[in-house]
């Protein structure tokens, strides 16, 4: 523990189409596009995220005001339980550069017959000055995590609870057909601008693992300035794998899941691609994506406690000393770091982590961890 201390302290200034098919309502644009795609989805055998032993990441962290409010419609509704709960420890609160004078409470949801992909909502008190992370945002303004990718057997069903409860979307179901699949997608719009975008395969069926109402979360999207740049800092820098990176439009003019209007829907260039640390895991992936043409807002600024909203995901790392060293070794600030922090539901009860958090270009934190 030496060693990261002094990382820290130093540092502290598949297929294409199948796996397209998981997450993109459109097309490619060209058949060259489609081949670089499948070029860069084949696995990297010498990763860093191999060398290191990455694992998919175990949680997202949302922070919001009302911990029952903010989970009500993935447990009632989606049949989420709870994992853990109770106070946050001081040291954590410290970890995330907050006065000492605040206090707060979480609760981890994770899907039925899993313990990843889980949902841990923060909340923070004695804090005068919070702010969503993205207010009144659009899919295409960047900085801040955008959405929360999970799977459902009745996407219609999910959406309409949604607004019962008076949440909203970002438009109604989506339907349509990519990479031999059959797919309905909706983008549900919780407290503080939360997103969590549903994908229910119609046919072939989802094996990957459990899907029932609501899955296990198994992506986040990221709204990015500049998608080549920021795959290359994911890729060349953590030591991430590409699963696939292609430009594409919608198919024909018509509403869609973005809201883009439908007279521009078949010519806007939207870039994506998804980045993780074993190319062929269902999960434990990060999404970038840009709207080639559309300029929106940049709340990159925003994107950290105690402000609301979805703060990082947490990856699992079986080396975490040595990952530090290969992050600062490649250009990588450790903005946040901590040891001996106490974050129950996190791994094995009652054992004290080593935390540390890195900013990517756009400003998203992305945390790991040491594994068991």
């Amino acid at each position: 523990m030496k060693a990261l201390r002094s990382v820290l302290r130093k540092s502290a200034a598949a297929a294409f189409s199948v796996a397209a098919a998981l997450v993109l309502p459109a097309t490619p644009t060209s058949a060259q596009a489609a081949d670089k795609a499948r070029q860069h989805s084949a696995p990297n055998e010498d990763s860093a995220a191999k060398r290191f032993g990455l694992g998919s990441w175990n949680e997202v962290v949302v922070n919001v005001t009302d911990l029952s409010e903010s989970s009500a419609w993935l447990m009632r509704d989606g049949g989420w339980r709870v994992a853990s709960a109770g106070p946050i420890d001081p040291r954590e609160i410290a970890y995330w550069g907050l006065p000492d004078s605040v206090s707060g409470a979480y609760r981890k949801i994770c899907a039925p017959k899993t313990r990843r992909g889980c949902i841990r909502y923060v909340r923070f008190d004695g804090i005068k000055d919070q702010k969503p992370i993205r207010p009144a945002s659009r899919p295409w303004d960047t900085g801040g995590i955008f959405s929360i990718m999970l799977r459902s057997q009745d996407t219609q069903a999910m959406f309409d609870a949604a607004i019962r409860r008076g949440w909203w979307a970002e438009s109604p179901p989506y339907a349509f057909s990519f990479g031999g699949s059959d797919l309905l997608n909706v983008v549900i719009r919780g407290p503080h601008g939360v997103n969590y975008a549903l994908y229910e395969r119609k046919s072939p069926a989802f094996t990957g693992f459990p899907v029932d109402k609501l899955s296990q979360a198994f992506n986040t999207m990221r709204m990015v300035k500049d998608q080549p740049a920021s795959l290359a800092w994911y890729r060349n820098r953590l030591g991430l794998v590409p699963l696939f990176d292609a430009p594409f439009t919608d198919p024909e003019p018509r509403p869609n899941n973005f809201s883009i209007p439908a007279n521009l829907a078949t010519t806007l260039l939207r870039r994506a691609a998804v980045v993780q640390p074993v190319a062929t895991s269902e999960d434990g992936r990060i999404e970038l994506m840009q709207f080639e043409g559309f300029e929106g807002r940049n709340y990159s600024e925003n994107a950290s406690p105690p402000n609301l909203g979805i703060i990082s995901v947490r990856y699992p790392v079986r080396d975490s000393e040595a990952y530090a060293a290969f992050l600062k070794t490649n250009g990588v600030t450790i903005e946040k770091s901590g040891e001996g922090l106490r974050i129950p539901g996190l791994g094995q009860s009652g054992v004290y982590r080593t935390l540390f958090a890195v900013r990517d270009p756009d400003g998203n934190l992305t945390e790991f961890y040491d594994a068991e």
